[in-house]
């Protein structure tokens, strides 16, 4: 069957996550739905990275092998296949299919992603009502600074088991390639690309940072951490409601067959010593 590439926002508040749940209304739930409507035969649909409830997306990805007819529409009529898709799955408005389209030969949009990057948004000091959907609240000031460098020291190549959900089988080595840090007023975003993340391994970093910022962790307790190789209590987990998925990068078109078998091994502890 032909594949599709679909590129999604969806405002997680309604929805207990990305993973369909018998009886719980999720992304990944609704859009199958709305995919099997027009299909008329079940569809599955593969996604770049689950996100857990409550946490929004603005450039997630995912793709689905469908009926011939739905591709032609995606090569045809790509944003009548878009609006369709956005109104069966969510007439409520908090899921909108922004692009659809075939996907070149080898893609798949778990495996062939080469980054994921996140945003996560805090206010600090008074709460704003405004914002109650899509940042956490810190009631106290930061020393935004101490953040910074605790998150400087984060980056790279790490096995970060203490700031993940374990899950048997999967490997917590990944490679953060940036974090940082912006204030603008009460407002600080932070700002983290990798090569894909564990299970709440985001909102467990920003914790973190969050402690060190209110002077309950240090630096070089944090830094510590790393060399944990089980979930610490010290890392503490943020709401999810402050976290978006921003961005899935992909290599060139040649590359995503080759980049989707490279995903597919396992990273080892042997890789850090590469």
């Amino acid at each position: 069957m032909p594949r599709i590439r679909l590129d999604l926002a969806y405002d997680g508040s309604g929805f207990a996550g990305w993973a369909a749940q018998p009886g719980l209304r999720t992304c990944q739930g609704e859009l199958e739905r709305a995919l099997t409507t027009i299909a008329r035969e079940p569809v599955r649909v593969t996604v770049a990275g689950r996100t857990d409830a409550g946490v929004h997306a603005s450039g997630q990805v995912a793709h689905a092998d469908v009926p011939v007819a739905i591709a032609a529409d995606a090569a045809e009529r790509p944003q009548r296949l878009a609006h369709r898709l956005s109104r069966l799955a969510a007439p409520e408005g908090d899921l909108v299919v922004r692009a659809a389209s075939v996907a070149p030969a080898g893609f798949d949009a778990r495996f062939s992603a080469v980054s994921r990057s996140y945003r996560y948004r805090i206010v600090t000091g008074p709460a704003d009502p405004l914002e109650r959907r899509t940042a956490a609240h810190v009631p106290q000031a930061l020393d935004v600074d101490a953040m910074r460098r605790a998150a400087a020291e984060l980056v790279g190549l790490r096995d970060f088991a203490a700031f993940c959900k374990p899950r048997e089988g999967a490997t917590t080595i990944r490679e953060l390639r940036a974090f940082s840090w912006a204030q603008e007023g009460q407002l600080l975003t932070a700002s983290l690309t990798a090569d894909a993340f564990c299970h709440s391994m985001v909102r467990a970093l920003v914790a973190a940072c969050v402690r060190v910022g209110e002077g309950r962790l240090g630096l070089a307790q944090a830094v510590a951490l790393l060399d944990e190789r089980r979930r610490s209590s010290l890392t503490g987990l943020m709401p999810a409601r402050g976290l978006t998925l921003v961005e899935v990068g992909y290599p060139a078109d040649d590359e995503l067959a080759a980049q989707a078998e490279r995903a597919r091994a396992r990273r080892s502890a042997a890789d850090l010593d590469a």
